[in-house]
């Protein structure tokens, strides 16, 4: 079993690149909080929904000192063809042999994935990611049973929140994430 991470634990260190080849490390986040979010793959429709929320808030997050970097479990290529679409204004991270996951306790669960394909909600989040233009894609070589993650990292590097997915769409709610933003 992978160990999960919990409140009031440091944030494990990592250098990683971005899908622009610029270098993403916590370290280099000192000082500013970060949102840090593991996804699924990067054709993933409900990942790519949640992705598009980030950047519609990304400018409120950044003026307020929070970063945003997104992992995905996906080669670089994979993830300019898909989740790079979009020109995220934060770090997109791939991680295709998912050592951040493991570094951060990222569960994969086939359970988990039937569960959420089998809860009520599931069909209206797809729904959803449809109309935002994010279709049902299979990525070849994806983990499809990776269950996403969300950190919330204070300025010095603690982890204030550890949210574990108990579904694919079990994302932390976007107005806590504003009032981690804000100080509130």
């Amino acid at each position: 079993m992978i160990r999960q991470l919990q409140p009031g634990m440091a944030a494990p260190a990592f250098a990683a690149v971005d899908i622009h080849g610029g270098p993403v490390t916590l370290e280099s986040c000192r000082g500013r909080k970060v949102l840090l979010s593991f996804f699924r793959f990067s054709a993933c429709a409900l990942c790519n929904l949640r992705v598009h929320q980030f950047i519609g808030r990304y400018p409120q997050w950044q003026s307020r000192g929070m970063e945003v970097v997104a992992v995905f479990e996906s080669p670089p290529a994979n993830m300019k063809t898909y989740v790079g679409a979009q020109n995220a204004p934060f770090a997109l991270v791939a991680d295709p042999e998912s050592e951040l996951y493991d570094l951060y306790g990222i569960e994969t669960s086939e359970e988990k994935v039937q569960a959420t394909l089998a809860d009520a909600g599931t069909k209206a989040y797809i729904a959803e990611a449809a109309v935002a233009g994010f279709k049902l894609t299979p990525e070849e070589g994806s983990n499809f049973h990776r269950i996403p993650a969300e950190f919330l990292i204070d300025e010095n590097g603690i982890v204030k929140v550890a949210h574990y997915n108990r579904l694919l769409t079990d994302h932390l709610d976007l107005a806590e994430i504003d009032r981690f933003a804000a100080n509130e």
